[in-house]
């Protein structure tokens, strides 16, 4: 029977011993997304089915031992499940896999949930670990019936073929309309120098770009879709005038280092500040990391004060930088996942623009 109460109010016993869990959990998970890639790829390999299993017991283990009764919860089901993988019992299958992944980016969040003393109903570990649970039973005639299950109540997303081709492939129809605009030929070349720092952002500018448009338009076009866009090309152009060490570093932050990333809105909008008509541009640019709730920056502004344009950028944003962070790890994360985890953030985002978002991912799915 699984305790509700310490999935939906869990009790830090250990601040310390939670700190330590969270350290190791971050050291952990990253091997275990590379792992699950391989396995995808060699679905019998007992290797690596062991690899993964041992690293999912190691976790329990350290969730027991720092008393993070939470995180031992999510652990135990996905642990049983790849008993039974190891063993033979069971077989590999896709949706077992993204079930699997899925679960310990719940795991992640909880964590960092726990160590930041921030709520966590928004993330549905009841019904997580209910259907893992669930799963980990499961005859493998079952199992991937049960696995889409678990994965739509979680994320409220239906399972596809084709997770993450539908946003990698960005429309070829024109953006925003057929006249060109000088400036924005230069906003976008900046946008495309930024790309061409590192190999993990080519093709970003272009993904951004219509899932902004495209969750403006879902939601009745509030923003003005020309300033927008220069919006889109220059909210990260900030980051080279910030060392390529803080922007590009794939670990956690120092406090020094985030504080300075923290100035990259801010160098944006005054570029676009600076030339006669994007003040609105320069307005979302410097906005987009603003929080409803008032914990964002630079101005630390609530929901009310943070300009549409800038609302829907920032979920925009965070869906690509999702897919950034698995790609730093080696795994490339399944729009599903992408999607689940800007869902799961919930006072991250202005809550009027996540329908909007989430329709437009969804009709991306219903395409392929």
């Amino acid at each position: 029977m699984v305790n509700i109460q310490a999935l939906i109010n869990p009790r830090v016993q250990d601040s310390e011993a939670l700190l330590e869990f969270a350290e190791a959990l971050t050291d952990r998970a990253p091997q275990i997304e590379r792992d699950m890639a391989r396995l995808a790829l060699a679905p019998t390999d007992r290797a690596v089915i062991a690899d993964i299993f041992r690293a999912m017991h190691n976790i329990k283990g350290e969730a027991a031992m720092c008393k993070v009764e939470l995180a031992a919860l999510i652990a135990h089901p996905i642990e049983s499940l790849l008993t039974r993988l190891r063993s033979g019992e069971l077989s590999y299958s896709r949706l077992m896999g993204e079930a699997i992944l899925l679960a310990v980016d719940r795991l992640e969040l909880a964590t960092e949930a726990l160590v930041a003393k921030k709520p966590l109903s928004h993330l549905k570990l009841v019904e997580l670990v209910e259907g893992l649970e669930t799963l980990c039973q499961a005859p493998q005639t079952g199992l991937d019936r049960l696995a889409a299950q678990v994965i739509q109540a979680v994320t409220g997303f239906r399972p596809q073929g084709s997770l993450r081709a539908a946003v990698d492939r960005p429309s070829t129809q024109p953006v925003v309309q057929d006249q060109v605009i000088p400036d924005l030929q230069l906003f976008r070349s900046l946008a495309l120098q930024f790309e061409a720092r590192s190999p993990l952002l080519k093709g970003r500018t272009a993904r951004i770009l219509e899932l902004a448009l495209e969750t403006n338009r879902a939601g009745g076009g509030l923003a003005d879709a020309t300033q927008l866009e220069a919006a889109v090309y220059m909210h990260d152009v900030g980051m080279m005038f910030l060392p390529e060490s803080v922007w590009l570093k794939p670990g956690k932050l120092t406090e020094a280092e985030r504080r300075a990333l923290q100035t990259h809105s801010g160098f944006g909008a005054s570029l676009l500040g600076r030339i006669a008509g994007w003040e609105v541009a320069a307005e979302m640019v410097l906005q987009h990391h603003e929080m409803p709730d008032g914990a964002g920056y630079p101005n630390a502004l609530k929901s009310d004060k943070i300009c549409a344009g800038a609302k829907i950028l920032a979920i925009a944003d965070a869906f690509e930088a999702v897919t950034l962070k698995h790609s730093a790890r080696g795994q490339k994360v399944s729009i599903l996942r992408a999607v689940a985890e800007v869902n799961a953030c919930d006072k991250q985002f202005s809550p009027e623009w996540i329908e909007p978002f989430n329709s437009v991912i969804r009709r991306k799915l219903e395409q392929q």
